[in-house]
């Protein structure tokens, strides 16, 4: 028997109609990229975006066609991200922060029909616009006074869409149509597509709304200041508007005056950023006594939250610390961290060691480990496997079919990662099945690295690890093996890898050694390699 409920497809026009709707007058303030400050409201924001979906198939755009982005957290991507679904299109939102050519390879292999782009990314795509296959419009977020000279040819946005009226309904589609598409940073081979459906950023919303997570309502003032190429900005970019939440956008400033203009002038409540730039803000803090006086909450995820950076936020501005993990294949929210009622009698010090994990999985997240034969492990705080997840807002493969082999029949998707899970639920992450680096919430691949330093003349074998470092959680360590009778030295072979890869992937420093240890098949043992340096700290002039 089937209930008598009518089927109301979860769609992400749903949203952005609910938000016009009930919170008409709600602000959107953002940092603009021109430089001042710009407020809007979810009204504004609706009519615009029907003024883009319109724009985009009077100009030949189609269900199904993906729409690049390579902008910051700004209203006018809000309008692009809504206007390009609610015609039917795919948003795909680009990672500035990788190398040119990388970007040039994945809007390739998206085939992006249009890509929308704010003036500090002009001159990547002015770079790359030879490359680009599929393209066949670029759209500059901006208006007429500060459109840019450029030996390409680039659309003013607000030209653009000021030739759209706006009288426009929504396309009709399948909730499981696709809706969004963000790219892995391709850590172990060429990135990998993730694509979300409206049904799974519908779900995902929610998810994040709730209460164990980034509880957000109608009264939250949120600071998304993890950015919208990073897997929906966690969600906040639905989540915002589902629950009418203002949202405070930060644009390209990051760092910890800038942020804390923002977090003080529009009484921000929530935020959500990477520890990076959570130490930037303390710095600044220290350095000028301010407190943050209306800051309620802050989930920091992306990389490992340091313990002393929770007990700074709590003791010393009253902020609550959420530390969270996810994956961009996720949505991107696997865990968050809030303590469970039993521990709310905790000492503050008792409470630490359980807020320093990653959390636990909320509703629409399973979640598992497993030894390698696939055999699963006990919840007991000390029992480590390979971590394995499923759920609506999981992925069930890439785009074009690669890494296949992290998804198995059961729908659990692989994620890489070595963790255990305690008896209440918590996951903490102990260490990672491959070798990447993750600084700043970044991801580092160590095998380009190795390969682009033994391209080197002199260099006859490499291997990076990751180095703890102060600022930035970790940093690449390039060790090197010199051929015979060469005499290359660290500023060589940084000389000899720079405008090769992108500016933060460059290691911090080079170390030089007679010999790599190695495995019986003749891989390089990473863990021997951790163990020789882990004493090992970067200098005061390296810089990241």
């Amino acid at each position: 028997m089937l209930g008598l409920m009518q089927d109301w497809p979860l769609t992400c026009d749903k949203i952005i109609d609910h938000a016009a709707r009930q919170f008409a007058d709600r602000e959107i303030v953002s940092r603009s990229v021109e430089g001042p400050i710009v407020r809007t409201t979810y009204g504004a924001i609706h009519e615009r975006a029907r003024k883009v979906a319109q724009k985009l198939l009077a100009d030949g755009m189609a269900n199904g066609d993906r729409i690049g982005t390579l902008a910051w957290n700004t209203s006018r991507h809000l309008e692009v991200w809504y206007g390009a679904m609610g015609m039917g299109g795919v948003y795909h939102t680009l990672n500035p922060r990788l190398f040119p050519d990388q970007i040039a390879w994945i809007v390739n292999h998206a085939e992006d029909r249009a890509l929308f782009v704010d003036l500090t990314f002009v001159p990547i795509v002015e770079k790359i616009a030879d490359q680009l296959k599929t393209v066949k419009k670029i759209v500059v977020l901006t208006d007429s006074d500060h459109m840019p000279d450029s030996a390409i040819d680039l659309i003013c946005y607000e030209d653009w869409i000021a030739e759209a009226d706006g009288d426009f309904a929504w396309v009709d589609i399948d909730e499981n149509a696709a809706a969004g598409m963000c790219y892995t940073s391709g850590t172990t081979g060429d990135p990998k597509g993730v694509l979300y459906s409206h049904r799974s950023n519908v779900i995902h919303a929610m998810m994040a709304a709730m209460p164990d997570a980034m509880a957000l309502s109608s009264n939250s003032v949120i600071l998304p200041v993890v950015p919208m190429f990073h897997a929906n900005a966690w969600g906040i970019g639905q989540a915002g508007p589902m629950t009418g939440a203002k949202l405070v956008m930060p644009g390209a400033k990051m760092d910890g005056e800038s942020i804390y203009e923002l977090l003080d002038t529009e009484k921000v409540t929530f935020s959500a950023a990477v520890p990076t730039v959570w130490l930037m803000l303390l710095q600044y803090l220290d350095e000028t006594g301010k407190k943050l006086p209306h800051l309620t909450n802050v989930v920091i995820g992306g990389s490992a939250c340091p313990p002393s950076m929770i007990e700074k936020f709590r003791d010393l501005y009253d902020v609550d610390v959420i530390h969270a993990w996810g994956m961009t294949e996720m949505s991107p929210l696997g865990s968050l961290g809030p303590l469970k009622p039993k521990f709310r009698g905790l000492s503050p010090d008792e409470q630490l060691a359980i807020k320093q994990k990653q959390g636990f999985a909320p509703f629409g997240v399973e979640m598992k480990i497993t030894g390698d034969d696939n055999e699963e492990k006990p919840w007991d705080g000390k029992t480590f496997g390979r971590l394995k997840v499923r759920g609506p807002a999981v992925a069930k493969g890439y785009y074009g079919g690669a890494g296949a082999e992290q998804f198995d029949d059961d729908g659990w998707f692989d994620t890489g990662d070595v963790a255990h899970i305690d008896p209440d639920g918590y996951m903490q992450i102990t260490d990672r099945s491959k070798d990447v680096i993750k600084s700043g919430g970044e991801w580092i691949s160590t095998i380009d690295l190795e390969n682009l330093a033994v391209a080197h003349p002199a260099v006859a074998e490499a291997a990076v690890i990751g180095v703890s470092h102060p600022k930035w959680d970790e940093r690449p360590l390039l060790v090197i093996v010199r051929k015979s009778g060469q005499s290359v030295e660290r500023d060589d072979i940084l000389s000899f890898m720079e405008g090769k890869i992108a500016k933060w992937w460059m290691p911090n420093d080079v170390v030089f050694v007679d010999e790599i240890p190695h495995t019986a098949t003749g891989k390089i043992q990473k863990m021997t390699l951790r163990d020789q340096f882990s004493d090992y700290s970067f200098s005061d002039r390296d810089e990241a």
